[in-house]
């Protein structure tokens, strides 16, 4: 094991052990390498590498201490990794999503608050036809970034955020130019709208299948050219508002 990785996993153990706790000010870092066995330079590399996955935050002039260890700030990481992926592992990415996204759906619909739900209905509250394409982006992330939340388990959210910037949807309506191109992705956004309106209906009716069901359904990879019949007529609340 290299040098670096030692003085790594000696600082971790510190943290597992209690020695370390959450906001705690690491000792100076004489004290502290020498307390490690460790030379200075080989504590600099691990204290870097730490910070850089939010385990430490280095504060110049005040210290080094140990970050609240939060799962949104440990799982930044994962974030890094959805933004480096190579295009052929987009599937692997959005199937995970595919397998989490539901299931915080379905404990969202018995936790999600009236206002919480009241939020995600001003959100879809909007044209689709005429809002610009980067609006729509904008509220369908924030519209699962919600979900998610309403789940109340922040490892599950930090997650979600995370794979959630892998793009949910593929196929011919995402690209192209010319009217063509922009009548099939007015269509999709259409589509779209009313599969988060369904969500949003099982949500307030506190159906967490009906919940999980709309969200797998709006995941699913687009297998069908826009405009043809969808699947989704046939599921629970098909056609509905959201109101």
């Amino acid at each position: 094991m290299a040098v670096t990785d030692v003085a790594i996993e000696k600082i971790k153990s510190m943290i597992v052990t209690g020695a370390l706790r959450p906001g705690d000010r690491l000792p100076p870092e004489s004290e502290l390498a020498g307390a490690l066995g460790l030379s200075r330079n080989s504590l600099r590399e691990a204290v870097r590498a730490l910070s850089l996955i939010r385990v430490l935050d280095v504060r110049q002039g005040d210290g080094t201490y140990v970050t609240g260890l939060g799962p949104e700030l440990l799982l930044t990481a994962v974030g890094f990794a959805v933004d480096l992926h190579p295009a052929h592992t987009a599937p692997q990415f959005l199937a995970v999503r595919r397998i989490l996204e539901p299931a915080a759906a379905a404990l969202a619909a018995a936790r999600i608050t009236e206002p919480e739900l009241d939020a995600l209905h001003a959100l879809l509250d909007v044209p689709a036809d005429t809002v610009p394409e980067a609006e729509l982006l904008a509220r369908d992330l924030e519209f699962h970034r919600r979900i998610a939340r309403a789940a109340g388990n922040p490892v599950l959210c930090a997650l979600l955020d995370a794979l959630s910037r892998t793009a949910p949807r593929t196929g011919p309506a995402a690209t192209g130019h010319g009217a063509a191109a922009h009548a099939r992705r007015a269509c999709a956004a259409a589509h779209a709208l009313r599969e988060h309106r369904a969500i949003l209906a099982a949500l307030r009716e506190r159906d967490a299948e009906a919940a999980r069901s709309w969200v797998s359904v709006h995941l699913a990879p687009v297998a069908q050219e826009p405009g043809s019949a969808s699947v989704t007529g046939s599921l629970p609340g098909a056609g509905v508002t959201g109101r």
